[in-house]
């Protein structure tokens, strides 16, 4: 899609609705981005079929456009809902159908999975949302491929995110589809919010080091991070720990739900992706600055964390995507 403000982004607002996803479209498509200088951004609106309370009435959204604002969106956004059992309003279902036939973008933040389920948009189609509301959505919804475990998904032109934050994840996601790696990289050290968050499948992100209940394992996440480029063994990391190879699989275990293993091949794959986003296209200068040693085990790696060859990741998400 070409970036510029001619992209219209409408979001639909109706009652019970969070403001907080409100907030995140708001924030991502509706201001301007100084960040950015004069690069033209999304032109953005709010509507709703009418005046609506906001969950648990914290207050009234009245005076913006009705639903007809949804005809003339290139994509569209569906908000949360308080009561997923309840089928929405027709006029919205019909707006969110008639959006669809003509081929708009269709985009969910936590429960409005359900309002595009309803309109029968899903129907075998792949789709998150909210894991505490993951067993009635199948309940509700047979035909629908639901992924639970992840923090969103992009199934062409319908996207859904699992839960409130991960609105911020889905949003930065399709601001790198239409910007590139650059632009959201930008956008989301200005939100201070990571660019890439780890959604426990094959998404194209980045892993932070998960909270631990005891802070001693840091510095030897930290010094391994400085030293991927090394033959590191379990072994080498349990003494810079000062702690059995078993204490180590143990504790990486108990507070990263990995291995120390599978934890360094990830990290090692994130600095690998860095650097074929920098636009580094030499394979074997990727693979041995990353520890991943050589082209072939660069390949298969990056395959099967993220489903692509290092050629289609650097054109994807390099300097000229």
């Amino acid at each position: 899609m070409p970036p510029d403000s001619s992209h219209r982004v409408v979001m639909i607002v109706d009652d019970g609705s969070n403001p907080f996803e409100m907030g995140v479209a708001t924030e991502l498509f509706g201001l301007r981005r100084p960040e950015l200088g004069d690069r033209p951004w999304y032109s953005f609106t709010l509507c709703a079929p009418g005046p609506v309370a906001m969950n648990n009435g914290f207050f009234t959204l009245s005076g913006v456009p009705d639903l007809s604002a949804v005809d003339g969106a290139d994509t569209v956004i569906v908000p949360n809902r308080p009561d997923s059992w309840i089928r929405p309003p027709e006029p919205v279902l019909d707006a969110l159908r008639r959006a669809h036939a003509r081929g708009a973008r269709l985009v969910s933040f936590c429960t409005g999975a359900f309002t595009l389920a309803y309109a029968g948009l899903l129907d075998g189609r792949r789709a998150t949302t909210h894991w505490q509301w993951a067993g009635l959505f199948r309940e509700l919804f047979p035909n629908v491929t639901l992924v639970p475990d992840v923090l969103y998904v992009d199934d062409g032109d319908l996207h859904t995110a699992a839960g409130s934050a991960a609105a911020l994840d889905l949003g930065l996601h399709l601001i790198r589809q239409d910007h590139g790696a650059e632009v959201v990289n930008t956008v989301s050290r200005r939100l201070v919010f990571a660019a890439h968050r780890d959604g426990g499948q094959r998404q194209f992100v980045k892993r932070p080091v998960p909270p631990v209940e005891d802070a001693s394992l840091t510095p030897v996440l930290t010094w391994a991070r400085e030293h991927l480029t090394e033959p590191l063994t379990v072994h080498a990391l349990a003494a810079r720990a000062a702690m059995s190879s078993a204490t180590l699989h143990r504790r990486f275990q108990q507070e990263l739900g990995t291995t120390p293993l599978a934890w360094l091949t990830a990290e090692r794959v994130d600095l690998a992706c860095s650097l074929l986003e920098r636009g580094e296209s030499r394979l074997d200068v990727v693979a041995r600055r990353s520890g991943l040693g050589s082209a072939s085990n660069l390949r298969a790696q990056l395959r099967r964390r993220t489903g692509l060859t290092p050629t289609a990741y650097r054109q994807r998400f390099g300097p000229a995507a």
